[in-house]
C-alpha cells in the first residue's frame, strides 16, 4: 500500500487518453471512418468493457458491431493472429506510453507489409490495396 501523496502502482503504465468506453469509441471511430463505407459494413469485438459503447459506435459509423462468444478466439482469428505477431514487438503488459506514435507507427507498417499464408502470400497492404481499387473500378455503374 502506497504511502501518503505516493501513486500507487500502475501494472501497465498510465493510460493512453484513457481505455474506457468513450476513449475506445473515440480513437476507434477516428481510425475507421478513414477506411470507406463498404470496406467498413462490420466489425467484431470481444467482450471487453472497454467496448461497452458499441451502440453509439454503430451509429456514429454506420458500422454493424458484433461480439464473438467469451472464449472464443476462433472467431476472431485475424485479430489473434495480429496480437500474437504484436507480442514479437511488445510482451503482454508492455506499457505503450514508452513508445512514440512514430514507432507504433512503423511496427503497423511492418506488420502490414508483412506477407500472410490466410491472404494467399500477399500482405495486409496489398490486399487492402486491391479492396479499395476494386471499389474505384465498381464506380457508378453498380446495382447492387
Amino acid at each position: 500500500m502506497p504511502g501518503w501523496g505516493e501513486q500507487p502502482p500502475v501494472k501497465n503504465g498510465p493510460a493512453l487518453g484513457g481505455y474506457g468506453a468513450l476513449a475506445m469509441n473515440t480513437a476507434l471511430t477516428a481510425s475507421i471512418t478513414s477506411v470507406p463505407q463498404q470496406l467498413r459494413k462490420t466489425i467484431t469485438w470481444d467482450r471487453g468493457k472497454e467496448l461497452s459503447g458499441h451502440a453509439e459506435f454503430a451509429l456514429d459509423t454506420g458500422s454493424r458491431v458484433f461480439f464473438a462468444d467469451p472464449h472464443s478466439p476462433w472467431q476472431r482469428p485475424t485479430n489473434e493472429n495480429t496480437n500474437g505477431l504484436l507480442r514479437q514487438y511488445f510482451p503482454k503488459g508492455t506499457d505503450l506510453s514508452r513508445w512514440t506514435a512514430t514507432d507504433l507507427e512503423a511496427v503497423a507498417h511492418t506488420l502490414n507489409n508483412r506477407p500472410r499464408k490466410a491472404l494467399g502470400w500477399k500482405t495486409p497492404a496489398e490486399v487492402f490495396t486491391d479492396q479499395l481499387r476494386s471499389l474505384k473500378q465498381a464506380g457508378v455503374a453498380s446495382t447492387t
